[in-house]
């Protein structure tokens, strides 16, 4: 009889817990990153009273007798799927599109989170609402970032520099007119804004003068310094790339070998002139303006020079056992003996998702569930509570035989 009972309380105990579990999860609805999680149940030790009999002597062997003795909290275990899109149009706030985790650091241990609401702190840091920093690699003066390094903090300095580049390539296109009747007197000349060692301007102009129908002469000059007169000439129907293929322009002022003028694109056609320049690789000093994050979690920075570099890479973590993870709390997780180690590198790559900015991973509560739950644990609670009355009314009636 007191099996009963105690089958009865082992009932509500657990089924309290699932209360406990799906309240949680519903309280978490609107919890960006958050993973639902559900309880599983399993019986008990059962008492033997009677054990099993093999066939013997033409007789037909036993089942055991056993009498439960009641439930137990199996575990609880998290839901990893991948949660609805919510677009917030902030640039620092990311979503993971598949698998994976971002990697913070909560004063000197390292935790996971699938929660990417994160900001610029007053130092440039990046960090989570509570203060977490966001873990990743910081580019080299060149752009280069090396995954394969310890991790660190993402930080994105206000006031940070691009360092001026040097013109060494220079292209010019378009058409010098065959017909021109200015053959040996007036060039064609146009002008460009190139760049030195220390990122200076300077005005560089280049004259076509000329010669033929196929052939004209060049020179380049930044108004001090011109350059020996170089004959290029193109086939007899004007077609390029005329020969010689690049002239040099070198001056003390540009690191050497100078700027390399490619003539590739040029024609010689009759009708106008049409011919400029392409491009230059040069740039003065940039300050940074503005950042985007790509879907490989790579900050690029883009600079008032016209110029993009990368800054910084955000790391991702992937485990083999998500489920083996424990919650800390503020959307973060702490790897485990069972959730196995962290293997660290970047969005898209080893099974990761890629990231998708202005955006955050809303929860995956599905609350028609959530609520079908709330339903099975009141009925499971209020089973077990008449198993209890039951047996304490049958208790009743042996003690009442006295009378």
């Amino acid at each position: 009889m007191l099996r009963s009972l105690f089958s009865g309380i082992s009932g509500l105990r657990v089924h309290q817990t699932m209360m406990d579990v799906t309240g949680n999860n519903i309280s978490n609805v609107n919890t960006a990153g958050f993973k639902t999680s559900q309880s599983v149940f399993e019986d008990t030790l059962s008492q033997m009273l009677k054990a099993a009999g093999a066939p013997q002597n033409g007789a037909g062997g036993t089942n055991p007798a056993q009498v439960g003795l009641g439930v137990r909290l199996a575990g609880i275990n998290t839901n990893f799927t991948q949660g609805g899109t919510q677009n917030t149009g902030r640039t620092t706030d990311l979503m993971i599109n598949g698998d994976g985790f971002f990697v913070v650091r909560n004063g000197g241990e390292a935790m996971y989170t699938r929660s990417g609401a994160f900001n610029f702190d007053a130092t440039g840091i990046l960090a989570g609402p509570g203060g977490a920093v966001v873990q990743g690699w910081m580019a080299d003066p060149t752009g280069a970032i090396n995954t394969n390094a310890a991790v660190g903090d993402v930080k994105l300095a206000v006031g940070t520099l691009l360092a001026p580049t040097n013109t060494d390539n220079m292209t010019l296109g378009g058409n010098l007119p065959a017909d021109s009747t200015t053959a040996g007197t007036t060039p064609i000349t146009m002008s460009e804004t190139v760049y030195d060692a220390q990122g200076n301007k300077v005005q560089l102009s280049v004259s076509f003068t000329k010669l033929s129908a196929t052939s004209w002469s060049v020179t380049a000059t930044d108004g001090t310094t011109p350059t020996a007169a170089t004959t290029i000439n193109f086939a007899a129907d004007g077609s390029g790339p005329p020969a010689p293929t690049s002239i040099s322009y070198t001056n003390a002022a540009f690191t050497a070998p100078g700027i390399a003028i490619d003539l590739t694109k040029l024609t010689s056609y009759a009708g106008a002139s049409s011919v400029g320049i392409q491009s230059q690789n040069g740039s003065g000093i940039g300050s940074l303006q503005s950042f985007t994050i790509s879907p490989d979690g790579t900050l690029v920075g883009v600079f008032s020079n016209g110029k993009k570099q990368a800054l910084a890479q955000i790391a991702m973590a992937t485990f083999n056992n998500p489920p083996g993870l424990e919650k800390t709390g503020g959307s973060m997780y702490r790897s485990t003996v069972n959730s196995g180690l962290a293997q660290l590198g970047t969005a898209g790559t080893g099974g990761r998702g890629g990231l998708q900015g202005s955006s955050l991973e809303m929860s995956n509560v599905d609350l028609a569930q959530e609520f079908t739950n709330l339903i099975i644990a009141q009925r499971g609670f209020q089973a077990n509570t008449k198993v209890i009355s039951t047996s304490d009314e049958l208790l009743n009636d042996l003690v009442n035989l006295k009378r």
